[in-house]
This record gives structure tokens, C-alpha cells and sequence, in this order.
């Protein structure tokens, strides 16, 4: 923890904001998520924003740690360029789109396009990449062209969705800690952006090469299994935990792409209903699925984009997801170690 110092210092430049949409969650009584501000004597632009997080980076932590999340309105990042200055700020270690479901395109330095599926289109809740052993620790989140209707990225604390599972679920949740869970995905060999979950195998495993791709495959723990006549290739992952411990705030989180995949991963190659089963192959039981759903609609959190925005998520502890939209629409997106 920094000094009442140090302190001081970082609520000289960030002061607690307040919009409609947070609401408290869990025991502690606080909003989430954590809005920051401009301080009356703060300049608001990019440059101001990125020194101040130099300096003040251990309290942004400990903000972070408190919350899981934190909104920074108004601080003047109005480009890309500008949010890959804040990204780099916190000099967090990159970490490569490998494995992800998602198509994306890369914008500039460490900035990335966000799902590019049709707008008509819900990206169900998730922490980003969890069917894959490495995933990012944190997320970074750029509002450059406000939606002109809808297309909010909710959010919500996963250790929440856990702990109203195991009070109405048990057994399943039981058997969930016991035998994990395995994913099981149809990719194309180009991405397809007509789906949410139509990223290729080619930009998946960035190569080419098909021996590579089984490689950098058995890396993240992915079995592929080449399909005929160019029909793309099967990616079976685990089984892996679906439930994890949150080591920072030692608690456990409901950590996994059940509902994701169970609900959302749907197009002309993939059977949602097929793409996640128990660790054993076993399916999971469609009311336990549909109870979880509608424990993720309950505990959102929905605050609508404004630009300039940067939302930062804890990726332990926080899930997300993408209402549809009425275009206009650009969310960039930055993922760390």
C-alpha cells in the first residue's frame, strides 16, 4: 500500500466519480465499478493522464485490487494513438491474441479491434480467453466512436457468480470442481466475420503452416484435428478447471466460457450445445446452463460508452461481455500480462 503521501498525490489528479449504473456489489458496500475523474486542478489530456499514471501506478493497483475495475471518464484519450500511450503507461508485458475466438485486427502499437462480429450480435459473458491455459491478466478497453445506440461492454465480479451457483447448484458446481470442463470448437481457415467466434486457424495460431499451428496448438493445451477439403480444423482444449481461486483476493471465481460457449458459439461449423461439456465429456446439465445465464444477467453492470473512455479490468476477477448495437461503433481493446 502507498503512503497517505502518495496517496494524497494520485487524488490530487484522480477524484471518485459517479454514474447511474454502478451499483454495489458484494459485502464491502462499494460501487462497482470504480469511476475516476479529473481532480479540479488536473488537465485533461493524454499527456497529464499518462504521467499521472507513471507516478501513481501502485494506487491504480490498489484501486484495482479493490474493485476489479476501473472506469477513467474524461481524461482527454481521444485517438488510438492516445490509448496505446495509456496502455503503455503501465508497462504491463504484452500478451499475443494466440488462442482467442474472436476475430480482431490490430490498430496501432498494442491496440487491437474488439470482437468484429455483426452488430446485431451479443458476445455472451466471459473472462477474456479462459479455454486457454495462458490468458490475460488484465484488459484495457477504448471507447474511440460512441455507439449510436446500445452496445455496451457489461461487466460483472465473478466471485459473485460463484458463490450464487454453489447456494442454488451444488451438485453441479461439484461436479464442475471435479472434472473440469472441455471445449470443443470447428475453426475455418479464414477468418469468418459473419460469427462472433469465426476467427481462423491461420489468425489464431498466426501461421500458416500447419505443423506450426500444432505446436503453438499444443502449447496452449489445444488438440487440433484437421478436417477434409479445407473444412478447417477441430480444437479440443482440456479438460481445465471451470472454477479457480482469485490468489490476489483469495476467493473463488467462476472462472470459465461455459455460458459463452454453451449459448454463443453458434454458426455454420459449430453446435453450441456440443462445444462445452463436462471434463469427463458428459453434457451439461441446459437448466443448471440457463440458471447461470440468468444469475450473469442479474449481477451486470451496464454503463454506456462514452468517448474517450478507458475501462480496465482485473481478468481474474472480472467477466465481460457485448450488447448489440445500432452502428456507429468502435471499442479498441489492449490485453496484458
Amino acid at each position: 500500500m502507498g503512503t497517505v503521501a502518495e496517496e494524497a498525490v494520485a487524488r490530487s489528479f484522480f477524484v471518485e466519480g459517479r454514474v447511474p449504473e454502478q451499483r454495489e456489489q458484494g459485502k464491502n458496500g462499494l460501487l462497482f465499478p470504480q469511476v475516476l475523474k479529473p481532480g479540479a486542478a488536473s488537465s485533461a489530456d493524454v499527456n497529464s493522464l499518462v504521467a499521472a499514471i507513471r507516478k501513481d501506478k501502485d494506487w491504480l493497483e490498489q484501486q484495482l485490487e479493490l474493485y476489479g475495475a476501473l472506469l477513467l471518464r474524461d481524461f482527454g484519450v481521444h485517438t488510438a494513438e492516445d490509448f496505446n500511450a495509456v496502455v503503455e503507461a503501465f508497462d504491463y508485458p504484452e500478451l499475443p491474441y494466440i488462442g482467442g475466438a474472436a476475430p480482431r485486427f490490430k490498430v496501432v502499437g498494442r491496440v487491437y479491434t474488439t470482437n468484429e462480429s455483426p452488430p446485431d450480435q451479443l458476445v455472451p459473458f466471459h473472462h477474456e480467453m479462459a479455454q486457454v491455459p495462458e490468458y490475460p491478466e488484465k484488459l484495457f478497453f477504448y471507447c474511440e466512436v460512441e455507439p449510436a445506440e446500445g452496445g455496451e461492454t457489461p461487466i460483472l465480479l465473478s466471485h459473485l457468480i460463484y458463490e450464487r451457483m454453489a447456494k442454488e447448484w451444488p451438485e453441479f458446481v461439484e461436479k464442475l470442481q471435479k472434472e473440469g470442463v472441455l471445449y470443443t470448437r470447428v475453426l475455418p481457415e479464414g477468418d469468418d466475420l459473419s460469427s462472433a467466434i469465426g476467427r481462423g486457424w491461420q489468425s489464431t495460431f498466426l501461421t500458416t503452416d500447419r505443423l506450426e499451428a500444432e505446436k503453438r496448438a499444443a502449447k496452449l493445451g489445444v488438440r487440433l484435428e484437421w478436417l477434409p477439403e479445407g473444412g478447417g480444423v477441430k480444437t479440443v482444449t482440456g479438460p481445465i478447471p471451470a472454477i479457480k481461486t482469485d490468489e490476489l483476493r483469495h476467493r473463488p471465481v467462476w472462472f470459465n466460457s461455459i455460458v459463452a460457449a454453451y449459448t454463443g458459439w453458434k454458426d455454420s461449423r459449430n453446435d453450441p450445445e456440443k462445444a462445452v461439456t463436462f471434463g469427463d465429456g458428459t453434457p451439461l446439465p441446459k437448466d443448471a446452463v440457463l440458471a447461470c445465464l440468468k444469475v450473469l444477467e442479474e449481477e451486470k453492470v451496464s454503463i454506456p460508452w462514452r468517448h474517450g473512455d478507458v475501462l480496465m479490468l482485473d481478468n481474474n476477477a472480472v467477466q465481460h461481455s457485448r450488447k448489440a448495437f445500432v452502428p456507429p461503433r468502435r471499442v479498441l481493446a489492449s490485453l496484458a500480462k
